[in-house]
């Protein structure tokens, strides 16, 4: 093997071998992510990794460009943004949502996005911020939240049992029937002070849910009448990625 990775198995990357070194690799670069900017003796004690190992595999990844070195520090590094952009869970989504969530947020002065369930909690795939963007904080593409959002709500009213969620609220079953024939879910304050959420799903072939479309705003809105304005909003991106 040749590249920044050769040698990284066995001797070359001391305590980490095979799929090891992988995992470790993936596990350093979820631990910047989350960071946003760390040093390599808090990673390395996060991941759980001696600091030679972590360093080693640091440095492989600065070479890859999956990881920027600034000073002591490691951060997410222009290719792995690159990639990450690519990256949707259904064929053409960001494509399909992109003019319907501008249209919405210029509609609306709203914050529009889309979100997916990814491994039991809420990942925001796109933003596109409104008027009040900088009052609902500091929003990012790849952010999670615990699945309860709105757009989580909407998706696991809609999802087949056995997504990993552990012991659901006694009131979610009659809940959740509610969301489905509503066609929307709400958050009100449920998560942040100040914020609140609709969310109605995105459906592709076979009428399946692939995505939330959600709009924050703040409690001064009238969720509901901003409901009804984000389900024409995702029926059109739904008869979209339905004509692919």
């Amino acid at each position: 093997m040749n590249g920044p990775w050769a040698g990284a198995g066995g001797t070359g990357t001391p305590g980490v071998g095979g799929r090891g070194v992988l995992e470790g690799a993936f596990a350093l670069l979820e631990a910047v992510e989350r960071a946003t900017e760390a040093g390599l003796t808090a990673l390395s004690s996060e991941c759980g990794l001696p600091k030679t190992t972590a360093y080693r595999l640091l440095e492989q990844l600065v070479a890859l460009g999956a990881v920027e070195r600034r000073g002591t520090g490691y951060r997410m590094g222009h290719r792995m943004f690159r990639l990450g952009h690519s990256w949707q869970p259904y064929p053409g989504l960001r494509a399909a949502a992109r003019g319907p969530a501008r249209q919405l947020v210029r509609a609306t002065g709203t914050t529009v996005g889309v979100a997916v369930l990814r491994s039991g909690r809420t990942m925001v795939l796109d933003w596109t911020p409104g008027e009040a963007g900088e009052a609902l904080g500091s929003l990012r593409e790849g952010m999670t939240w615990p699945w309860f959002t709105a757009a989580g709500k909407v998706l696991v009213a809609q999802a087949r049992p056995g997504l990993p969620l552990g012991p659901l609220p006694t009131a979610w079953r009659q809940q959740a029937a509610t969301i489905r024939d509503r066609g929307v879910a709400f958050d009100r304050e449920e998560l942040a002070e100040g914020v609140c959420c609709v969310a109605v799903p995105l459906y592709g072939a076979g009428h399946v849910p692939v995505a939330a479309l959600c709009v924050l705003t703040d409690p001064a809105h009238h969720l509901e009448r901003l409901g009804e304005v984000a389900r024409g909003t995702g029926h059109a991106i739904s008869a979209a990625l339905r004509g692919r």
